[in-house]
């Protein structure tokens, strides 16, 4: 896999409208982990696409009644299965932070990327998930140097108000995994 004019080579693409141009000024330094399931709980289904296109059917479930006319987005959304969709490319801001701080810094849609695992607070990832989740975080750190360690969960740049990826996720293995990673290259 690389990155090509701020896209995945090789990944679904699905074009969000929930973006906004970064500016020139807009330094990449980080990337957000979030999670995400539609209906909660539920894998596998078009739902979370159909949201971050603006194309959530209200009459599909009772709880997309309170999303459906969300603008959100995010830059990747990876699977259980490890597959990948891209639906802003990295040049641009995906709408995944909301309102956010990062080491004093407000409005982290501005310098961030945001990766969605398809998954819960509560119910581990997969391996193919975190596999996926390695192999990007790798080459988004060699496209943004900057990036550095700065890889963190919703929940630290919206704490009280986010707390994913919740529990469930090893950070500990994560990132002796982009440590064993980058030691092969």
């Amino acid at each position: 896999m690389q990155i090509f004019q701020g896209w995945l080579e090789g990944a679904e693409r699905q074009l969000s409208p929930h973006f906004t141009k970064r500016e020139l000024s807009d330094e990449i330094d980080l990337v957000v982990i979030h999670n995400i399931s539609l209906p909660a709980g539920q894998f596998g289904g078009p739902y979370i696409t159909d949201l971050f296109l603006g194309k959530l059917d209200p009459k599909a479930d009772a709880t997309f009644e309170e999303i459906y006319q969300l603008k959100v987005s995010a830059h990747c959304l990876i699977r259980r299965s490890g597959e990948v969709i891209q639906y802003v490319s990295f040049a641009n801001k995906a709408w995944h932070a909301g309102v956010s701080c990062y080491k004093g810094k407000e409005k982290c849609n501005d310098f961030s990327i945001g990766i969605e695992l398809e998954g819960t607070d509560e119910l581990l990832y997969t391996k193919q998930q975190y596999q996926q989740l390695t192999n990007i975080v790798q080459l988004l750190k060699c496209k943004y140097p900057l990036i550095e360690d700065n890889v963190v969960g919703h929940c630290d740049i919206a704490p009280g108000r986010k707390t994913d990826p919740g529990e469930s996720f090893n950070w500990t293995s994560f990132r002796k995994s982009l440590l064993e990673d980058k030691l092969k290259k």
